[in-house]
């Protein structure tokens, strides 16, 4: 199932990469498994993936959970409930290819936006669940 994880990360990471909206608010989309340190704001990057077995008899496939963090120095939370949102219509629903497996469903099912002191930034976070066949 790490395999399949791997290559939903990817279909996301070109999705959203190639979303209009998204470079529209951003100047061009910044997207990062591991942002570097001197990154531009705003920025997205891929946080926590949790993968399930939910094989059957006769099927095998596995949930994943997938976290997308949007991070901002502009005052206030619109920035990045824009950007959460635009990465919510991108991802929800979507089609996308996985090599080698075939995405049952992809929906959002979570979201938060934060201001956190320590580091002076807003910070925003959409889960969304996965459901994957072998294929």
């Amino acid at each position: 199932m790490t395999a399949a994880a791997l290559e939903l990360q990817k279909a996301i990471f070109t999705k959203l990469v190639e979303n209009v909206e998204l470079a529209t608010l951003m100047g061009e989309v910044r997207l990062y498994d591991q942002a570097p340190a001197n990154a531009p704001f705003p920025y997205l990057t891929f946080g926590r993936t949790s993968v399930y077995d939910w094989s059957t008899d006769t099927e095998s496939g596995g949930e994943h959970l997938v976290t997308i963090h949007a991070w901002s120095k502009e005052r206030g939370k619109s920035e990045c409930h824009a950007l959460l949102d635009a990465v919510r219509i991108a991802l929800d629903d979507a089609a996308l290819a996985i090599d080698g497996h075939v995405l049952v469903r992809l929906g959002a099912e979570y979201g938060e936006v934060r201001y956190e002191d320590d580091h002076d930034v807003n910070h925003g976070l959409a889960r969304f669940r996965a459901l994957i066949d072998t294929a």
